[in-house]
């Protein structure tokens, strides 16, 4: 496992067996994590021992990436719908403090009907993730287009919708004269990259409704990476502070929820081919300067 369960959770999971690639290091994690009531047992090489172990329940795999492709992540998906396999993936960030407080929020109504939502996030250069300075322990995952960790970069790219189907024209009184239907976009979103340097703000989400707005701001490093860090949260401008447990709060979360059973909130790896499909309709636009319907 790639985070040790902690002991208030220890009434839902047993951490019971190890697996890793060698020996050596199976024995060692597997030592860490015994105590004297209870004893880790040392898997190594093949998965195929961890798995057939009849006290195992369930596995928890840490990887960089679930599925390097869409195919990929398909593939294990449709084998675990085969198996009728539960699953939980490490999108994390849906039990964050901070945006489950946004969540709460938006469900009651605050800034009543969404209307829009923006995302800006930065990755600053001192992470070196992506150039023009990469660390050589990141360049498998973050520069190989085949390992689903890539940035993707655009040019100018728009997109429009009609989110009110009809208009009413008014008079100068404001008294209702007919309700005719909305033709044109009421609602336009452009992108592109600039030619000069990012600014400092790693953080900024905005979403609009038609009562109000919510703001997720933070100049952190890695705020942009929600699924690590709860970020500031504004609504109608006025900063609401939320009590967060963080990271560990979040991966503790997402076990609790998966402990709930079918009503645990937890992504699924059917969420995660969803974010693949979407990922691959971004790289057809880019490629092809074309809408994708999704």
């Amino acid at each position: 496992m790639s985070t040790p369960i902690r002991t208030g959770f220890n009434d839902k999971f047993l951490l019971t067996a190890v697996s890793t690639t060698s020996e050596k290091s199976a024995k060692a994690s597997a030592e860490k994590h015994s105590s004297d009531e209870r004893v880790v047992k040392p898997y190594f090489g093949s998965t195929t021992h961890i798995a057939n172990d009849p006290n195992v329940d369930f596995v928890a795999v840490a990887i960089s990436s679930l599925g390097k492709s869409t195919a990929e992540t398909r593939e294990f998906a449709e084998a675990a719908r085969a198996k009728g396999l539960r699953t939980v993936v490490g999108t994390q960030g849906r039990q964050s403090d901070v945006l489950k407080k946004v969540k709460s929020l938006i469900a009651s109504g605050k800034i009543g009907k969404i209307t829009s939502t923006t995302v800006v996030g930065l990755v600053p250069r001192s992470l070196r993730f992506w150039g023009p300075e990469v660390e050589e322990s990141k360049v498998s995952i973050t520069h190989d287009p085949n390992a689903g960790c890539t940035m993707i970069d655009v040019s100018i790219s728009a997109t429009s919708t009609i989110v009110y189907p009809t208009a009413k024209i008014v008079g100068k009184d404001g008294a209702v004269i007919e309700e005719r239907p909305n033709t044109v976009p009421d609602h336009v979103a452009f992108s592109g990259m600039l030619d000069s340097v990012p600014g400092r703000l790693s953080l900024s989400w905005e979403i609009d409704g038609e009562e109000g707005s919510i703001r997720l701001t933070d100049t952190a490093p890695n705020s942009a990476f929600t699924n690590l860090l709860d970020p500031k949260l504004y609504v109608n401008g006025e900063l609401v502070p939320v009590e967060s447990a963080g990271l560990p709060g979040m991966i503790a979360g997402n076990w609790e929820e998966f402990a709930k059973g079918t009503e645990g909130t937890h992504a699924t790896i059917e969420d995660a081919l969803k974010v693949h499909e979407v990922l691959d309709a971004i790289n057809a636009s880019i490629r092809e300067r074309r809408e994708i319907d999704l």
